[in-house]
């Protein structure tokens, strides 16, 4: 049985409890708070100290399920002491950087990273590589939505002034995209303020984002969500090959589901010496499943 500790217990670490328990080959080593500054001691280099944070190093693998920005440094600590882990960061344009400072520390301990396994990046990241397999030449469109992004809505809450917010995707066709970022301000914020410092954060700066002040985020609160995935493009030569792939979602469900099947692909890279930092193109995608690789060949091939 993979063992399984969690840090961060957000909706992607309930979601990915769930999944943990739900699962045939696993149990869940323990749950731990992103917040427990006793996490941060025990992986300082040097610490003795132990209590409670025993089942994390004694885990197989560690999910990080922590607000994105704050994913490396837990990574990287964990990376130190020869603990596998798997993270949805969701930065795209941070992923290569982040992948390069984790790779010598993984393959120096003999571990195995998991990085950027949400749905997007990861799930999709690979239906766009099996597309441009099928298609070389040609274009692909991603559209998120409509829906909640959990990324986009947790760089709004850091914004100060802000006392809760959601951000709305809205898809306008062709990969281009509008955020609707519903914001609850804390006492005494001022609007204004708190506009002009969020569309400065990278999360918003790049599309069409209107934020609008709302007496109750809560009554808006909604975690649906969803993505097309167009391709026209070539095949042999052969033009107008269309593809489309739809789905509709519970954010954080399919989120944890997503980082467990990756939890387990770790740990068997791990046991078969393939050590490193990947992504979700990198791996086996026979190596997310539950199973022998013959039953899964006899049940899918």
């Amino acid at each position: 049985m993979t063992k399984v500790a969690i840090i961060g217990y957000g909706n992607i670490g309930k979601a990915v409890e769930q999944a943990v328990l739900a699962a045939e080959d696993m149990t869940l080593a323990g749950v731990f708070h992103h917040t427990d500054s006793i996490i941060m001691e025990v992986l300082s280099p040097g610490s003795t100290r132990q209590s409670s944070v025993q089942q994390l190093l004694d885990a197989d693998v560690c999910v990080l399920c922590t607000p994105t920005r704050e994913v490396p440094a837990f990574a990287k600590q964990l990376a130190a002491r020869g603990i596998c882990t798997v993270d949805s960061f969701d930065i795209h344009g941070q992923i290569l950087d982040y992948r390069a400072q984790l790779l010598p520390l993984t393959r120096e301990q003999q571990s195995v990273s998991i990085i950027a396994a949400g749905w997007d990046p990861g799930s999709d990241s690979v239906v766009r590589a099996l597309l441009l397999a099928m298609a070389p030449q040609g274009l692909t469109y991603t559209n998120f939505g409509p829906g909640r992004s959990m990324g986009h809505t947790v760089a709004a809450k850091s914004i100060k002034g802000v006392k809760n917010a959601l951000s709305m995707t809205i898809p306008l066709g062709t990969g281009i995209h509008r955020r609707m970022v519903y914001v609850e301000l804390e006492d005494g914020a001022d609007f204004h303020t708190v506009e002009h410092n969020l569309l400065r954060d990278d999360y918003f700066a790049h599309d069409e984002t209107h934020v609008i002040e709302v007496p109750s985020v809560e009554a808006l609160n909604n975690v649906a969500h969803g993505v097309h995935l167009v391709r026209n493009g070539v095949s042999a030569n052969m033009h107008n090959q269309n593809f489309e792939f739809n789905m509709t979602i519970n954010n954080p469900a399919l989120t944890g589901q997503i980082l467990v099947a990756c939890a387990r692909a770790a740990v068997r890279m791990q046991q078969r010496g393939q050590c490193g930092c990947f992504t979700m193109i990198e791996l086996a995608p026979i190596d997310l499943l539950p199973g022998t690789t013959e039953e899964n060949i006899k049940a899918l091939v």
